[in-house]
């Protein structure tokens, strides 16, 4: 540490990056200054709150690198304070902020600047700020950051995109702040062209919000439907997380330390006094939750364990309405029917069904981004992800990166197709092998009125992607009765998403 990172370029000489500004100063921007100055650059802090910024410079004083940041009041002062060519680092809001901030930028930059988007963007937004930058010769990077605040502090989980020339110019520097693998990799790659990095972490989002619903409701089923204690719970969840199918999974292990944390003046568990709502969607904190279900919509894919979640969440937001719901009607939970030597065969099984809705949030979310790597031609780079996604992130799971994730992404440039459901042998069987200890969970769950959307949605959609006689064969003649749409008829060759050839006059639209 503290030493200046020299990042080689495609034409052989080098760009010493020693200094950087970061703008936005929040918990995640705050983290990676401190961060960032700790391996050695000099960091020019700009944030409307100079409290933020007092106390990072005080942070990094008590750590002993006090004298590498620096604040500014002005944005335009605060990159002219920069080495060239500068880097200035984006921690912002979603939106018109970054917008804003932009635009504040520009008449400052020049030529060979770099700016690092590292905000939770809407792609779009993403692209049409390179579009304006690449005219000036200023080179934008969306890059998407996980881990939460402690990774941005301690080294997180970075999947950038852009234009090829930029990314190995930042790689280097990114390569030494990032979280490390157990072999000692980074957690950080590029990823693609364009939008392609704040789009799969957009999607990676997505995948967290399926994931974290489905171990929410385990939480619930083992202590309101098994009478578990607290530290019960983290016992299981600990072993969870040491072996077997949910092994190195981090929101496994951080529900471990959930259920244990007390308050320092009482024994009073923590997670007891929560409030049972979820509102960031609904604030606008948060908006890739939102955007993840917009695109799995909109590029026609199924995606209902991220999208029930995501259900769960909005509907949580609204407690003032569901209290009135409640003194109305209320559905209680009851207990379910498990003798004390049936709990731990119980408790098997219930970690199986947890692992089936993590897996089915993985292949949905990856579906997502293969359809829109296609429609966008981003060039994604799957075994990237791949390693991006091994440390430091949310959705870290080792056992499905090592056994599922990993054969598939890193000979992804083989396959002609990313769907997991296809290409996975490995996932479907773990999907069919998961599917009847789902089942059983479900079906306690559902006598005792538990609260289980994701695990249910994802017990669903299992069904429905392996089924060949659904109900929409009755809802194709619904349609084909008052709409005229057509349908295929048993027996016709139909492998892909086509207009039917057959239309049955059900009911002739002429007067008697």
């Amino acid at each position: 540490m503290g030493s200046k990172i020299d990042v080689d370029k495609k034409e052989g000489s080098k760009t010493k990056i020693d200094t950087l500004g970061m703008i936005g100063c929040g918990s995640m921007g705050g983290g990676m200054a401190l961060l960032f100055a700790e391996h050695g650059l000099t960091v020019s802090l700009s944030d409307p709150a100079e409290e933020a910024m007092d106390g990072l410079i005080k942070e990094a004083k008590e750590k002993g690198f006090g004298d590498r940041l620096k604040k500014f009041k002005d944005q335009a002062e605060m990159a002219k304070s920069l080495n060239k060519p500068r880097v200035v680092a984006f921690s912002l809001p979603h939106g018109t902020v970054g917008d804003t901030v932009l635009e504040g930028l520009l008449p400052v930059l020049e030529k060979g600047d770099i700016i690092l988007d590292a905000a939770n963007e809407w792609y779009e937004n993403t692209e049409r700020r390179q579009g304006k930058c690449v005219t000036r010769g200023i080179k934008y990077i969306g890059m998407g950051v996980s881990g939460g605040y402690q990774a941005a502090r301690n080294g997180p989980s970075m999947c950038p995109g852009g234009d090829e020339a930029t990314l190995s110019e930042v790689l280097p520097l990114l390569e030494q702040v990032a979280a490390k693998d157990k072999q000692g990799r980074p957690a950080v790659a590029a990823c693609g062209f364009g939008g392609s990095g704040h789009y799969v972490k957009m999607i990676h989002n997505g995948i967290e919000h399926g994931m974290m619903s489905a171990i929410a409701e385990s939480f619930n089923i083992m202590r309101d439907g098994l009478s578990m204690k607290d530290d019960e719970i983290a016992d299981v969840f600990e072993k969870w997380n040491k072996e077997g199918e949910l092994q190195g999974t981090f929101l496994i292990d951080i529900s471990t330390d959930i259920c244990r944390k007390t308050f320092p003046q009482s024994d009073a568990h923590v997670v007891d006094t929560i409030l049972d709502k979820v509102v960031q969607d609904m604030t606008g904190e948060e908006g890739t939750g939102v955007w993840s279900n917009m695109e799995a919509v909109r590029l026609h894919i199924a995606a209902p364990t991220l999208s029930t979640a995501h259900y769960l969440r909005i509907a949580s937001a609204f407690r003032g309405q569901r209290e009135k719901v409640h003194k109305t009607f209320s559905v209680p939970v009851q207990k379910l029917s498990i003798l004390d030597d049936q709990k731990p065969a119980f408790i098997e099984k219930l970690r199986i069904a947890v692992y089936t809705a993590c897996l089915a949030s993985f292949i949905q979310g990856v579906n997502v981004i293969d359809a829109a790597n296609k429609e966008n031609k981003w060039n994604i780079d799957y075994a990237a992800v791949w390693q991006i996604w091994r440390a430091g992130c949310i959705i870290q799971a080792d056992y499905i990166s090592d056994n599922i994730l990993g054969p598939v992404f890193k000979n992804a440039e083989k396959l002609p197709d990313l769907n997991m459901l296809t290409e996975s042998d490995k996932a479907l069987n773990d999907l069919a092998n998961g599917y009847p200890k789902l089942k059983e969970v479900l079906a306690g769950a559902m006598k005792a009125d538990l609260i289980v959307p994701a695990l249910s949605a994802t017990a669903e959609w299992i069904k429905i992607v392996s089924g060949t006689n659904l109900p929409t064969g009755f809802y194709e003649a619904q349609l084909d009765y008052f709409g005229k749409h057509m349908y295929d008829s048993k027996g016709d060759d139909v492998p892909g998403p086509t207009e039917g050839k057959h239309h049955f006059e059900w009911k002739p639209a002429s007067k008697k």
